[in-house]
């Protein structure tokens, strides 16, 4: 079996692909050889309709594909929202689980029992800093008006994390990988203040930039991880160490 990241004539699967990550895997995944689906809510060239927490629409979109493409062989869960600045309702937290963790199984059971089927596969899961620590009340106290970082993200992405071992136990058997790629703060226009404070907490004295995040993926998603299943891959710089 290859041990290099190569993905050609695979096809792969990318929830969320208009989002922030979203063509960050997605160009890395078709740079490897992949054939790369996207989905979104939202209307965008080269993307497939789809809303994670709809499953059928799910379903129709992997009958898209497969008579369009083939059968997926890679699964990106990136999918997800985040609480605004703020927001501690309750509406907002239980919409944050329902796309971050629902969605997440949702387009797990469709795509990955596809692969099941298929007898192999590689589910990566996007999970986040905060899925392994809470949120540090310094990064934010410099930002006008005072806000807290609520609760939600990182209860949903703590989830996911356990649903990657979940399904990594699962599906093992059937010849399909699960695992969760976590980042750590991604540089994208945060403000400089911010930058600078979260810098100083993280060994490599910087934020991640998105192509820190293309070798862990390509990784994860292709034979060069064969015999890794389960794991959360953490990517942030030594923040956590």
């Amino acid at each position: 079996m290859s041990s290099e990241p190569g993905l050609a004539g695979r096809v792969a699967v990318v929830t969320g692909a208009l989002g922030t990550l979203g063509p960050v895997w997605a160009d890395a995944l078709a740079a490897a050889g992949a054939a790369v689906v996207g989905l979104d809510v939202r209307e965008g060239a080269d993307v497939i309709a789809a809303d994670v927490t709809d499953r059928d629409s799910l379903q129709r979109a992997l009958a898209q594909i497969v008579r369009e493409h083939g059968p997926p062989a890679v699964l990106v869960n990136n999918a997800g929202i985040d609480v605004p600045p703020g927001a501690s309702d309750d509406a907002s937290f239980v919409r944050t689980l329902e796309v971050n963790v629902a969605g997440v199984h949702n387009a797990t059971e469709v795509f990955g029992r596809a692969m099941c089927d298929a007898g192999r596969g590689s589910i990566v899961n996007i999970g986040s800093l905060y899925a392994s620590i809470a949120p540090i009340p310094a990064l934010y106290d410099h930002i006008e008006p005072p806000f807290t970082k609520p609760a939600a993200y990182g209860a949903s992405k703590a989830a996911v994390v356990n649903l990657t071992r979940y399904y990594a136990r699962l599906w093992g058997p059937r010849g399909v990988r699960v695992n969760a790629l976590s980042p750590g703060g991604v540089r994208g226009g945060q403000d400089a203040e911010f930058v600078r404070k979260y810098a100083e907490r993280v060994p490599l004295g910087r934020m991640a930039e998105p192509a820190d995040l293309v070798g862990p993926l390509l990784f994860l998603a292709s034979d060069a991880s064969a015999y890794v299943t389960g794991i959360e891959l953490q990517v942030n710089g030594g923040f956590t160490a």
